[in-house]
Order: structure tokens, then sequence, then C-alpha cells
């Protein structure tokens, strides 16, 4: 009850904050809200048989390209799936676990949804199915995708993906590196993938999120992870900003997310999930374009917040242990 009247209190100061803090808009970066370029990718003509590191399964290339049926590279990792999170609800539903993956751990271009709140996760989507979420980028397809599917989804299917993603525990799976230069890039898959020429570049106010293991990732391996370069120091000064709110640039994150940033009551855990999704949400709180339920005690927090510190703060809080 306390940590509830706690929540109250600062959504009623939320409330008020809105009446304080001029509205900011901020361009969506598009290295965090990365659109696929309008060319169709070539048509597969790989019948061969896959394999990954240490799975005894073996998947074509076309399978595990198949939204209605997850491919399960490592099914002894996690408890058996419900139907909607293993196979969905044709035509609209696409099976939860092929975006979100079997064990949780999501992707950049999505969500880390394992060990979230269950009402939390059900709850963000009765705010894609309102409107009351979408993206401050129309055109990255993920997000637009969500909104068609928590629109066509039973709300029994929620309940049960919702129940089967909470039981699961995130582990460490992004690897934070501070940098001054990074790969060259480009969006594939609603992500940013090494080019195939290689070359460098300077990182500037950028997170670059993109697979450890590029054929792992694209094979839809739930054990293969990401790497995040981050600029040099930004740990540091995300540290200052999550744990004391720098001055009152912002709030310790801590408040309400809790002292080690794995969750406190309806509050959802944010420590070593994906930094470019933490700034995208980041970025659609400042804008408006995330407002739903509990979205007024974002909005103190992230109103004075430049592109430059959400970049800190994704980079602390991926660096933390789950």
């Amino acid at each position: 009850m306390k940590n509830m009247r706690g929540f109250v209190l600062l959504g009623l100061a939320a409330m008020a904050a809105g009446a304080i803090f001029a509205a900011t808009m901020t361009t969506p970066p598009p290295w965090a809200f990365p659109v696929n370029p309008p060319a169709a990718p070539p048509r597969n003509t790989d019948t061969s048989p896959k394999h990954v590191p240490g799975s005894s399964v073996a998947l074509t290339v076309d399978q595990t390209r198949d939204g209605y049926n997850v491919p399960d590279w490592h099914p002894d990792g996690h408890p058996p799936m419900p139907e909607v999170v293993a196979h969905g609800r044709k035509p609209e539903v696409r099976a939860c676990g092929y975006c979100h993956l079997p064990n949780g751990f999501g992707r950049p271009e999505n969500a880390t949804i394992a060990g979230l709140p269950p009402d939390y996760i059900a709850q963000q989507i009765a705010d894609f199915r309102s409107g009351a979420r979408i993206s401050s980028e129309p055109k990255m397809g993920p997000p637009v995708a969500m909104v068609a599917i928590a629109k066509a989804v039973p709300d029994p299917d929620v309940s049960v993906a919702a129940a089967y993603f909470s039981s699961l525990h995130l582990k460490s799976w992004i690897r934070v590196v501070e940098t001054e230069t990074v790969p060259k890039t480009h969006v594939s898959g609603s992500m940013l993938v090494p080019d195939a020429t290689g070359g460098t570049e300077p990182i500037g106010e950028r997170i670059i999120e993109t697979p450890e293991n590029l054929d792992r990732t694209e094979l839809r391996d739930a054990a293969s992870g990401f790497i995040a370069y981050a600029p040099v120091g930004s740990v540091d000064k995300g540290a200052a900003l999550v744990t004391t709110g720098a001055a009152g640039k912002t709030t310790a994150c801590g408040v309400c997310h809790g002292q080690d940033l794995r969750g406190l009551g309806p509050v959802p855990p944010i420590a070593g999930r994906s930094p470019s999704y933490v700034v995208r949400q980041l970025v659609d709180f400042q804008n408006g374009t995330r407002n739903g339920r509990w979205s007024a005690l974002m909005k103190p927090v992230v109103a004075k917040l430049t592109v430059s510190d959400m970049v800190s703060i994704a980079a602390y809080t991926a660096s933390r242990t789950p």
C-alpha cells in the first residue's frame, strides 16, 4: 500500500507537471527508429537445413521466416509455449514468440518482455489497441504491426501470453561497449546490421545496437545476443541521470523502477534491456505518442531530456544486470 500511495502521488505530480512543462517534440532519431528500405529483400533460394550452436534442431531459412511457427532452436530453454505464443491466431495475429523470441528476450526492433509484470504486458496491448500507444515514427514496421495485432488478439490469449512471458527470467543479453567509432551499418529487418563492405564511422550521439552474430540473428536464434556501441563516457553520464536525476534534470529512475532497476510493483524492470527500445520509449513519452495508463508519471521525467541524455540513460540501463 505504501508503494501504491507513492505511485498515486507521483501520478498527481506528473499531471500537474503537464501544465508546467511545455511539450517538447523530438525528431525520432533514425538509428533508434529504423525504417526498412522500400526495396524488397531478395528471394530465398536456399533450402538446405540450418543449425545453430548448442542446438540439435534443423530448420530451413523459410521455416525461420514463418511468423505462425516460432523457430524454436532451444526448446529446453523455456517452458512449453502456449498456442498463441508458438503459433499465433491466423490470419491477423502473428505468434508472439516469433518477434519477441521464445525466451521473451526480444530484439532491438521490438521489446524485451521476459519478466515484465503480467498486468503491465496486458495494459500495453490495451494501449496499442486503443490508440494510446503509437510510434513517433509512423513508418517503423514493428510498432505498426503491434497495433494491428493488438486490435485482433482475443483477451484470453493476451492473458495467457502475458502470464507466460512474465514467468520468464531475463539474463544478460546485450553487451555495452563505449567507443568513438562504430561499424558502418544499414537497416535490414527493422534493425541495424553491419555493411557487407565493412568500414567504420564516428559514433556521434548515437547508440548502435547490432547483432553479435548476424547469421544467427537472421535465423532467429534466441541464444545469440547483441552488442550496443555507445559514446565514450555515456555510461557514467547515464549513471548520474538515472541514480540522482542530475540536479533536477530528471527524476531518479529508482524511485519508480526500484533501486536495482528491476521493477517495483506494476512498474516494469529496465535493467539490461535494449537501449534502442529505451530511447524509443523516452522519445515517445516526450512526444506524447505513448500516452496510456501510467504515462503521466513519465511526462515530467522526460520533459528536459535531450537525445544525448536519452543515449546516456539507455547505455547505463542496458549495462546493468537484469
